[in-house]
């Protein structure tokens, strides 16, 4: 019986314990609960009230993540402007084309716009260090600095997606050591200006600064098969020799997540859509970049099918490439050589390049002598220079004037005016970006 009356009362003494501490940890959570509970009520007060009186102070910095690209430095875009324009061009050409590239490169220039110049692989050694000397050695080129030879050049191989990496990677460095600019114009050695810059500057201070004209459509008929479809190979993106591209045996299908648009390999491009295929801050220009890699003459669809699938920039397309070109109808691989017979109507379209040319053809001296002034060497009349022997051709300048705005326009000016104002007030402008 004693046994078992001191076993009872050990087992009381036990469920009493058990009953305490069961009963301590319930009451040390509640009250854990309600701390929290009054806590968060708090901090929640807390936060919205600094949110509201930050937001009224104009320093709230927490509501909008901290993104890379959102430190660049951004260029104003000016809906219109008075004030004279620059331009950044990239002039390319592969072997034999150093003669064509010097021409071109003088016809073109002007001080106050950039100038990336690009032989390719394919072209020899002693080709691209001629070229090299001869823009170091130019006076003009080295007072203003603006003139820059790509000396590692770039494998480019016909129609195959190195040329538009070769195109991005000539912007990426006007973009990095050429100042402001305003548009970027491609051209290969095989086009020629139909004006002066003097022309060209003074018309393009009077539009938008954000206007991109570039050649589209979304109708790619054939090129859904021939182009879009087939899986091809640029040889260029690994090696160091050139040759064509190879076609894979297998097909794909059209991208569902854009839309592919095609169109002219030549543009003028705005400074703030350079900037986003360049830095590609929603990632669109990398996906499409990746997929034209594998894509017969993707520089006629890579800048088009990112532009216009952009909502930034769709709407800011003008439907031109701004070239005089011949083709046959239909069109086939490559437009004609422009000739002599072709030089009224060159001129008739008012359209300020032109292309192709054979190097040595006499058409070109006629355009010098007619439309810009020049001779083979030398630079058009311009604002920023003048020669106190009064030669307008001197290799040698005696006063330069790289910041000048004074220009002098001439007839190509009219004309150029003409053909720009027919682009821009089109009835049906507004409402044929990117169809």
């Amino acid at each position: 019986m004693e046994t078992n009356t001191t076993l009872h009362s050990k087992l009381q003494k036990k469920q009493k314990t058990w009953f305490l501490l069961l009963t301590s940890t319930l009451l040390l959570s509640t009250l854990l609960i309600l701390f929290t509970i009054i806590t968060s009520s708090f901090t929640t007060t807390q936060f919205l009230f600094l949110y509201t009186h930050t937001k009224k102070t104009h320093h709230l910095h927490f509501d909008v993540p901290h993104f890379v690209e959102s430190k660049l430095p951004k260029n104003p875009v000016l809906s219109s402007s008075l004030t004279i324009p620059r331009l950044a061009y990239l002039i390319s050409g592969s072997a034999g084309d150093v003669v064509s590239v010097k021409r071109t490169l003088k016809a073109l220039y002007h001080p106050r716009n950039q100038y990336a110049v690009h032989l390719d692989l394919e072209a020899s050694a002693e080709e691209r260090l001629e070229l090299a000397k001869w823009v170091r050695e130019d006076e003009v080129f080295n007072k203003v600095g603006n003139v820059r030879v790509i000396v590692r050049s770039n494998l480019v191989t016909y129609r195959g997606p190195t040329m538009v990496t070769n195109t991005l990677h000539a912007a990426a460095i006007l973009l990095r050591d050429g100042g402001h600019w305003d548009w970027f114009i491609n051209l290969s050695a095989s086009d020629y200006p139909l004006v002066t810059q003097d022309d060209l500057l003074h018309t393009l201070s009077e539009i938008p600064r954000n206007l991109n004209f570039i050649e589209h459509t979304s109708d790619i008929g054939w090129k859904e098969y021939h182009r879009a479809r087939p899986v091809i190979i640029d040889p260029g993106l690994y090696s160091l020799q050139k040759s064509d591209v190879y076609w894979t045996s297998e097909e794909r299908r059209l991208p569902t997540a854009y839309k592919l648009f095609t169109g002219s390999a030549w543009m003028m491009l705005s400074r703030p859509f350079i900037e986003y295929c360049i830095w590609g801050w929603d990632n669109l220009p990398r996906i499409v970049l990746m997929y034209y890699a594998n894509f017969l003459s993707s520089p006629e669809g890579y800048f088009h099918t990112v532009i216009c699938n952009a909502e930034e920039f769709k709407n800011t397309t003008v439907n031109h490439d701004l070239h005089f070109i011949s083709w046959d109808n239909p069109p086939k691989q490559h437009p004609h050589f422009l000739t002599l017979d072709d030089f009224q109507a060159m001129v008739d379209s008012n359209a300020p390049f032109a292309r192709k040319f054979d190097s040595d053809d006499s058409v070109l001296d006629k355009i010098d002598s007619d439309i810009l002034g020049r001779n083979a060497d030398g630079f058009s009349p311009s604002g920023w220079w003048f020669s106190n022997e009064g030669d307008s051709n001197m290799s040698v300048l005696n006063n330069i004037r790289p910041n000048s705005t004074d220009l002098k326009p001439g007839p190509g000016a009219e004309r150029l005016k003409n053909f720009i104002t027919g682009l821009l007030s089109a009835e049906d402008f507004d409402s044929s970006h990117c169809i």
